[in-house]
């Protein structure tokens, strides 16, 4: 299956062809006037959580905020977090109807969202290869506000690494049997003193 919808123009992406898997970024998705838009508007009226993960006995809160919207009724569980969906907002919904128009037969259903407080807020390697995210998902992930760093490595081959700077605006996808074979982060940069919000879209096989 092709990633986009036949007749559209995919020139703005950067496709990089990894050793299993596919990773393509458009630095300008968004416009900066609307990406202001929508992230100061997610920012002052999304119910963000800390949550905490338990690790050798111990509870710790992860080191950002978070969120869970989507279609009703569609739940989401990752590192022992387990999401009920709120409702689609206007802006969240705008977003993913302009991904949607991109990428072919995928019908995203729910959206995790992100909000970094600052550079000392982080997330570490892992992988989104949730069960209920089935085979090959394919993750479109927006960023808006401060410019952050995406980090990818390998599993097996760690010396295989890709880094993306991602400024506000821009649109990631991941595709092909990425989650599988490669890791990913958003690593701690304290120089970074403003919040950034990140929002990854995903369809969860009911």
């Amino acid at each position: 299956m092709d990633l986009f919808n036949q007749n559209l123009n995919v020139r703005e992406f950067k496709k990089y062809y990894l050793n299993g898997g596919e990773v393509w970024f458009m630095s300008n998705f968004i416009s900066e006037t609307k990406a202001n838009s929508y992230f100061m508007s997610l920012q002052e009226t999304i119910k963000w959580q800390q949550e905490k993960v338990r690790v050798y006995g111990k509870t710790y809160p992860i080191p950002r905020k978070t969120a869970w919207h989507g279609d009703k009724g569609v739940k989401y569980k990752y590192s022992g977090i387990k999401c009920d969906s709120e409702p689609w907002t206007k802006e969240l919904l705008e977003i993913k109807e302009s991904i949607d128009h991109l990428v072919c037969k995928q019908d995203f259903n729910s959206v995790l969202l992100n909000l970094y407080r600052n550079g000392n807020d982080k997330v570490g390697w892992h992988a989104d290869n949730e069960k209920g995210l089935g085979k090959n998902p394919i993750i479109a992930s927006v960023s808006l506000g401060a410019e952050r760093r995406f980090d990818l490595k390998h599993k097996d081959h760690p010396t295989e690494k890709l880094q993306l700077s991602l400024p506000s605006g821009s649109l990631v996808i991941m595709s092909g049997e990425l989650q599988d074979n490669w890791l990913h982060q958003i690593p701690v940069q304290k120089k970074v003193k403003e919040p950034r919000i990140n929002l990854t879209f995903r369809k969860i096989i009911k």
